[in-house]
């Protein structure tokens, strides 16, 4: 693997993606709620579940799929070793937290429907509204810090908060772009990306389990 045909494809990740990915770390919702008291209201596995995209979600997936294009596009480059063109497109597969994380909601409520504004939400008026909150940073030369935070929070019918689920994780990756390493250890840091939204996701999970499990023991001492 020739290191100069690495540091072209570097170069286009650092032009289409580094900006973008310093935006995206504002915490500026799609859909504002009013500031209000917070719910009393239990989570159970039976109700239904509106689901909103933040900003922060459309703008990442709008930028994981832009590294993802440009990471394909340097796989098709016969000079480039595939171990790391393979690294580079999993590690930013657009899909892969949305999926995992509706997923992990479909597992404790009854439905999850995907809503595209507050007002649709409103109208349809499930048990529990979720603001659907991710960002992603990955590596290009001028950056090293990776970084995977998924956050869920839930509101009543009311819109008033109940609580949230998150996941979040973030590490400094020793650089990639060092002359003389050998492939398989330059795929091998990559696919920390990979390991590290993982491991936010296992962590989201754990934490929705236990915010739904309250919910539930709530229910249970009311019941008795």
């Amino acid at each position: 693997m020739r290191i100069s045909t690495l540091l072209t494809l570097v170069v286009v990740l650092i032009a289409g993606t580094g900006a973008s990915a310093t935006a995206f770390a504002v915490d500026d919702m799609s859909c504002h709620f009013l500031p209000m008291a917070d719910s009393s209201a239990d989570l159970r596995h039976a109700q239904s579940v509106g689901l909103l995209y933040s900003e922060n979600t459309l703008n990442t997936l709008e930028y994981l799929e832009h590294y993802h294009s440009v990471a394909l596009n340097g796989a098709k480059n016969a000079g480039l070793d595939p171990r790391i063109s393979a690294a580079f497109v999993d590690s930013s597969d657009p899909q892969r937290a949305i999926n995992w994380l509706t997923a992990s909601l479909q597992k404790h409520f009854g439905t999850v429907t995907l809503y595209d504004s507050l007002d649709a939400v409103v109208q349809a008026r499930p048990d529990v509204v979720v603001m659907l909150d991710t960002y992603n940073q990955l590596v290009t030369k001028a950056n090293r810090k990776v970084e995977a935070r998924f956050i869920a929070k839930f509101y009543d019918a009311n819109l008033q908060y109940i609580g949230k689920a998150e996941g979040i994780q973030a590490k400094e990756l020793p650089s990639v772009w060092v002359r003389g390493k050998a492939a398989p250890e330059i795929a091998a840091q990559i696919n920390q990306q990979t390991e590290l939204q993982v491991n936010a996701l296992k962590q989201f999970d754990a934490s929705l389990k236990a915010l739904v499990s309250q919910g539930d023991a709530g229910q249970v001492a009311t019941n008795q």
